[in-house]
């Protein structure tokens, strides 16, 4: 082979295998950071709850409107409407708004159960709009202009917020003036349900044990999750930040790096923990994980221009770099089966030892930094080193989306806007609740997921043995992961499912009792 084609194959087989550890260095960075501040933080955060408490009379707390909007959420809606009104505050300071774009029995079921709150004195009332513009972040924007609260808790359809959210958040936010935002951390209603609950559960521990920890304790730019959190009305009617605007599909992420930018700043308290309902199946999870990766990307199209033009510290443009483009590590998952192989096969065995002599050594730590952040993130939230046990199964779960995510990187780098595909659920709350009455949206890329799988597992069986048996294990995961991710997409008949639980009130206070999520 002519010399200079061999380097650029040693090149590209260079970028291909290290590129992924990168991000696995950048999220052992973040943990470190995270354990340096966590303590004095969250004793901080306890500090000026407790004093506000004690200084601030009932009839001086702010005035709060939470928002719950709705599209076609039948399983959950009565669960999350109870809970939010249930919420404990001050007496005439908590108004309660529904936003319901639904189309089909969810409205019906609104106005019932938001009609027996008003009886029994909360503050509740219904929004709908003659359409779904800009769909959630209309459906936000809209509201706030009919709101009478200060501040905006927003919580969507699979969120079960405990009773002590706002007395607990508000605080946070009210005694900083340049707050725009507090978040607080997901808990998981139902993490135990299946293997894929567990990874899920492993990988949102992950988010907000490890980034949003790691961003909001150490001055990096973070993002509120669009749920479990609360915002100063006057950051999003602030003209430079711009309000709610629909030309992403990840409206939250957007208002949040606008707000950054002009100068406000977002607190995340990882002491409140507000539970939801993980996707338990296959379809809705590549749904939402689409919406995401899609919308990470619009946004990153739409701000990373501004975000290096700003006044910000060169490391915190590189964190919001890495942070707006984190999905893009799919394309490298998608891109190392096809390629990585073939290109051994172009570099000549004296090549191979001259060059990647010191990426042998190197490779196992670049792929175990994710384990040992997101096994470090669940300990960090006291669940022990429980997050040892589903490690195989994130892994198998990110490998198993790297088709789905990287088509969506893809979609985002080209798309503007687009509509907002909601993630069906089923009301799962601890044990299983039924197939939902709605289907998530489904592509072709199953048949790709199935052959890719399938040439995975031929290369792990070929190369079997001069892999040693255990240097192509990462092939036997892909095709696991990516065959079972396809198999379950496969198109298939509707088959009559079991009737959709919609939780009472007593099966509301069982799950919303809780402080944390189960372990």
């Amino acid at each position: 082979m002519h010399p200079a084609l061999e380097a650029v194959c040693v090149l590209a087989f260079l970028v291909l295998t290290t590129g992924p550890g990168l991000y696995g260095v950048h999220l052992l960075l973040l943990s470190l950071l995270t354990h340096r501040r966590r303590t004095a933080v969250r004793q901080h955060q306890r500090e000026v709850v407790e004093r506000f408490h004690a200084q601030v009379a009932e009839e001086d707390w702010p005035r709060v409107t939470t928002q719950i909007p709705l599209y076609n959420e039948l399983p959950v809606a009565r669960r999350v409407i109870e809970a939010v009104a249930r919420m404990d505050y001050p007496a005439g300071r908590h108004e309660v708004q529904v936003l319901d774009d639904s189309t089909d029995e969810t409205c019906r079921a609104v106005d019932e159960v938001c009609a027996a709150l008003r009886q029994q004195g909360h503050d509740v009332t219904v929004v709908r709009r003659p359409t779904r513009e800009n769909y959630k972040a209309g459906a936000l924007a809209h509201g706030m202009e009919r709101a009478r609260g200060e501040y905006l808790a927003i919580f969507d359809a699979d969120f079960v917020p405990n009773p002590g959210f706002l007395r607990r958040l508000i605080p946070l936010i009210a005694t900083q003036e340049r707050a725009c935002c507090v978040q607080g951390r997901w808990g998981h209603l139902n993490a135990d349900e299946s293997w894929l609950t567990k990874a899920l559960a492993l990988g949102i521990d992950g988010h907000f044990g490890i980034e949003q920890a790691g961003r909001g304790w150490n001055g990096f730019l973070l993002n509120f999750n669009g749920t479990g959190g609360i915002w100063r009305r006057a950051a999003i009617e602030d003209p430079q930040v711009g309000g709610w605007q629909g030309d992403t599909i990840t409206e939250d992420l957007d208002l949040s790096y606008r707000a950054q930018l002009s100068g406000w700043k977002i607190i995340y308290c990882a002491d409140e923990v507000c539970p939801a309902e993980v996707p338990a199946d296959v379809d809705a999870v590549k749904t939402q994980q689409r919406r995401w990766a899609t919308g990470s990307m619009q946004t990153a199209r739409k701000l990373l221009p501004a975000v290096w033009r700003s006044q910000l510290t060169f490391w915190q443009k590189l964190e919001g770099t890495l942070h707006l483009t984190s999905y893009c590590i799919s394309l490298f998952m998608v891109l190392v089966p096809l390629f990585a192989r073939p290109l051994l096969w172009l570099i000549t065995p004296e090549t191979q030892q001259r060059w990647f002599a010191w990426i042998w050594f190197l490779l196992p730590v670049l792929i175990s930094g994710p384990s040992i952040a997101y096994v470090y993130a669940r300990w960090s939230l006291g669940g022990g080193l429980s997050g040892v046990r589903h490690i195989v199964h994130l892994i198998v779960l990110g490998l198993g989306l790297s088709v789905n995510n990287c088509a969506a990187v893809l979609q985002g780098l080209v798309q503007h806007g687009g509509e907002f595909i909601r993630t069906p659920k089923s009301g799962s709350a601890g044990r299983r609740a039924g197939a939902s009455p709605y289907q998530a949206l489904r592509s072709r890329l199953w048949l790709f997921e199935l052959a890719l799988g399938g040439c995975c597992f031929v290369q792990w069986l070929v190369f079997l043995r001069s892999d040693r048996y255990i240097g192509g294990i990462f092939l036997l995961l892909y095709a696991i992961g990516l065959c079972s991710f396809g198999w379950a997409s496969r198109p298939r008949a509707a088959r009559p499912g079991s009737p959709t639980v919609v939780p009472t009130a007593p099966e509301l206070e069982e799950t919303a009792a809780f402080p944390r999520p189960a372990r």
